[in-house]
This record gives C-alpha cells, structure tokens and sequence, in this order.
C-alpha cells in the first residue's frame, strides 16, 4: 500500500498502513495507584497485587517515567520502529493490566460424557478418546473449572492466551455436531449431515 506524506508544521508525517500503530505509542501510559513500574536498563518492570512482569523494550525505542505515567519514544522513525512503538505501549498496559486485575480465558466443553477434572497441577481431559488427555499447566497459569467451563487465569496475556489455544486444539470443535472445546460464546459454523445433504439431493421433483 502506498504510503501519503503531510506536512504539519515542518514535520513529515506518513499517513496510512502502519500509522496507526505509530500514534497509540505516542499515547502515555497511565500508571495507576497500587502498581509500580520502574525501568533498568532497557528493562521494564511492573508490579501490582497479582505479581510482577517484565519486558525487555526494543531498540530505539526510549522510555521515560514522569510521575503516573510512562512515556514512550522513538529514537528513529524508521518503519518497525514506529510498529515496535505502538506494540510496546499496547504491552505494557496489557502487563499493568495482568498485575493488577489479572487476565482470564473462559473455554466450553460440549458433548455427552465429556468433561473436565483437575488432578494436582494436570488439568484432565474427557473427551471420547480411548483415554484421558492430562495438560501440565505452565507456572504462572491457573485453571477453573465450574459445570462445563475451563476457566484459564493468568498475569501474562499471551500465556493465557496461548494456554487456552493449546486446551482448545485438544479437541477442537466437530463440523457436524460442534461437539469438542470451544471459546465460550464462540460461534460454530456447522456443516449438514449425511442424511440431510441425501435430502436435500432426493428432494427435487
């Protein structure tokens, strides 16, 4: 995509694809009461009630604390640098997020006899096959379980995120029935069974 250039008082700007991600960096990153962030050499961390984080920042990217607020800058205004700005500030909040209210995934078993129990750390899984499926979860994971939900709880986002991904592809949904695991409100497109596609063939006349 090509890219269009403004000038605003002297200043070249690119306008388009990727920008976008360049103005949410330029964003202060509010510190709220209860959470402590402090920066060491390229190295943030943030502590809250929950735990604590820590992100390495990218190069030319430079981070300044002024009172309740992170600031965030670019040194260059190359391309992945202006992407890399916005991505951080994104992360960052998603860390202050994580230490202070936590992040959660909510899974949906569906079908007869499946069904989920914890066993210690090892989340064991029912679903149809010819023996249980046992899931070590990672530190700083936790699990839920409450009727036919799995509930994934964690600081980390992207650990979250990725653990309930894992669970999921376990036994993902079926075509035809939606039977398997399911993000929780997640819409199953289905496809027609057998005997419906031979009705719908036998129905012309």
């Amino acid at each position: 995509m090509m890219r269009r250039e403004k000038i605003i008082k002297g200043e070249k700007l690119f306008v388009g694809f990727g920008n976008k991600m360049s103005r949410i960096g330029k964003q202060p990153v509010i510190i709220p009461e209860g959470i402590e962030v402090s920066l060491k050499e390229g190295l943030v961390s943030v502590v809250g009630p929950k735990g604590k984080l820590e992100l390495k920042l990218a190069p030319r990217i430079k981070a300044e604390i002024r009172e309740r607020e992170m600031i965030l800058s670019r040194l260059k205004e190359d391309k992945q640098t202006r992407a890399n700005h916005g991505t951080l500030r994104q992360l960052i909040v998603n860390m202050i997020q994580g230490v202070k209210e936590g992040w959660t995934k909510v899974l949906e078993i569906q079908g007869t006899g499946f069904r989920a129990k914890m066993e210690g750390e090892k989340l064991i899984l029912s679903l149809g096959f010819s023996h249980p499926v046992e899931v070590t979860l990672p530190e700083g994971i936790e699990v839920q379980l409450e009727k036919n939900l799995i509930k994934v709880l964690g600081i980390d986002k992207a650990l979250v995120g990725r653990e309930a991904a894992k669970i999921r592809a376990i036994k993902p949904p079926d075509a035809y029935k939606g039977k398997g695991i399911r993000y929780f409100g997640e819409k199953i497109k289905l496809k027609p069974g057998k005997a419906a596609k031979m009705g719908t063939a036998g129905g012309g006349g």
